[in-house]
């Protein structure tokens, strides 16, 4: 690490502690040319993921759009932001995880629904209608007719 003060290599860790929830490491360091203090930083280094969407462009993925999409499926529903930005951060760890550096659109899509069928049966309807662009009414109630059939399935085990 290279002093501020001086261009001096050679520095000592006098104190060091966590920072920003224990996703950084604070370091307060002396140079051993000038004696003079300073601090440096440690993170984690994160490689960059893109999403291939459906038309095969790609983007970087962006946590934001995951949430915002979450939200407006669950607006004037019953659903604490904390569970929408936990869902967020657990499909963005199950998307790190894979330690791919690409995903598709629809794998997201999925992970999505997947996670809002466990939180708000109604959010997850807004927002299949929407993934799942349903042409009519009958594949609206085609998905709805599943999500019965398998919660009745789920009561007789």
């Amino acid at each position: 690490m290279r002093c501020l003060y001086c261009n001096c290599t050679e520095s000592k860790v006098i104190d060091s502690r966590s920072a920003d929830d224990d996703r950084t490491i604070r370091r307060r360091r002396e140079c051993l040319g000038c004696g003079r203090r300073f601090t440096t930083y440690e993170t984690i280094e994160i490689s960059p993921i893109l999403v291939v969407k459906a038309d095969g462009n790609r983007q970087a993925f962006d946590i934001g759009k995951i949430k915002r999409g979450i939200i407006k499926a669950c607006e004037k529903r019953p659903v604490p932001i904390e569970k929408i930005d936990a869902l967020a951060e657990e499909i963005t760890k199950k998307i790190y995880n894979t330690m791919e550096q690409e995903v598709s659109s629809k794998e997201i899509g999925e992970m999505v629904m997947e996670g809002l069928k466990g939180l708000d049966e109604v959010a997850y309807v807004r927002y299949a209608s929407v993934y799942r662009s349903f042409k009519d009414i009958n594949s609206f109630m085609s998905e709805l007719q599943r999500m019965m059939d398998k919660k009745e399935s789920e009561k007789r085990s």
